[in-house]
């Protein structure tokens, strides 16, 4: 529950930031794409996969570190722990996330003016299959991203606690997570591109569209929408993690009432 919560707040609040970074990263540029307007698009693609797919990760995060053995208080566990933990749960998440991704990126660029319509168009043209366009392409990305993200995170958490002597709470662990999904965000900008043309196109070679994206546009382009992405990713970790452990905090103390 907690992570539902983390996802749907995270998703909805920075929506707009994600519909202009997808803009900038796709074939036609941002203006042809739909420029400022309209960022609102494929909301409720997005608003129906952010519970479950938040809620899938952490779930399998925190299942997985505990059977690997990470000590309660992090303080001896190795960043392989977290690493491992955060590849299975993005691998889970990525089960709901790229469908949602499909539908949502494709009504920002203004392919579709409503989810239905996506959906429907999507399942007669493409198949089931349609819907995991890009799927590949999306765990390669995200893999990496939470590899740097949540070892990061943990070591910030534990060193702060370290400092202070106690907890961390909720709103220092937003900060914790936003620095960590920032600098995450900006090292993994270029496979996010390649995700976005995938799922924007027909091409599903992850090396072959960035020869392509390389060859035509120049390397740059690998790193089209790098300040959105990162000031959203930024923003939305601090989010993200801070409603997680607030969540979490809560629901905690409930149980020990």
């Amino acid at each position: 529950v907690a992570g539902a919560l983390a996802g749907t707040a995270a998703d909805s609040v920075l929506f707009p930031l994600d519909t202009i970074k997808t803009r900038l990263q796709s074939r036609a540029g941002l203006a042809i794409s739909g420029g400022f307007r309209s960022v609102y698009s494929g909301l409720l693609s997005a608003f129906v996969g952010s519970a479950p797919n938040a809620a899938l990760f952490f779930v399998t995060y925190e299942a997985i570190k505990r059977l690997l053995g990470a000590s309660t208080d992090g303080l001896s566990d190795s960043p392989y722990i977290f690493m491992t933990a955060a590849t299975c749960g993005e691998i889970s998440a990525c089960t709901v996330r790229v469908p949602t991704e499909v539908i949502k990126q494709r009504m920002q660029i203004k392919q579709y003016n409503t989810t239905l319509g996506a959906v429907t168009s999507v399942l007669r043209t493409e198949g089931l299959l349609g819907f995991y366009r890009g799927f590949l392409p999306t765990v390669a990305r995200e893999i990496p991203f939470t590899c740097i993200q949540f070892p990061v995170y943990e070591y910030l958490k534990r060193k702060y606690s370290d400092h202070k002597g106690d907890n961390v709470e909720p709103l220092e662990a937003a900060v914790m997570g936003s620095l960590a999904g920032g600098f995450g965000a900006a090292i993994t900008t270029p496979l996010d591109v390649c995700k976005t043309r995938i799922m924007l196109s027909s091409k599903v070679c992850i090396i072959e569209t960035i020869k392509r994206i390389v060859q035509e546009e120049g390397a740059k382009k690998l790193f089209a929408g790098l300040g959105p992405r990162v000031l959203w990713i930024s923003i939305g970790g601090g989010i993200f993690l801070g409603v997680y452990e607030k969540g979490l905090k809560t629901f905690t103390q409930l149980q020990l009432l």
